[in-house]
């Protein structure tokens, strides 16, 4: 098992959420979150007062909202969930996210005790 961390452009969650759905992956958490990448922010991209939109001395912005999307698959789901955030996600500018795959020792459903795959 797999857990896949992607940060994506907070216009792009609903259509990441849909065709994961339909794909069979309906299960997932997102959070609101804000940061930076190498490219120290995205001037122009959002219009938000204070703390988001204020321009460091160096170009760039303190930090631009994106959405952080969560799920846990099967090791042989793992390039096709890749494939569709993707696919979904680019858009070929700068700030298009990121996707992290890492390792999941065990999953437990907490209701009924399953654990492995089942859980999932």
């Amino acid at each position: 098992m797999k857990e896949i961390y992607a940060i994506i452009r907070p216009n792009k969650i609903n259509a990441t959420k849909e065709a994961l759905g339909v794909l069979g992956f309906p299960g997932m958490t997102a959070w609101k979150v804000t940061g930076r990448g190498k490219q120290k922010g995205i001037q122009g991209e959002v219009c938000f007062p204070g703390v988001l939109s204020d321009h460091n001395s160096d170009g760039g912005m303190k930090y631009v909202p994106k959405r952080l999307v969560y799920l846990t698959v099967d090791d042989a789901d793992v390039p096709l969930v890749v494939a569709v955030i993707t696919k979904i996600n680019r858009t070929g500018q700068i700030g298009d996210g990121r996707i992290f795959v890492c390792p999941v020792e065990e999953v437990v459903r907490v209701r009924t005790g399953e654990a492995g795959q089942d859980a999932i």
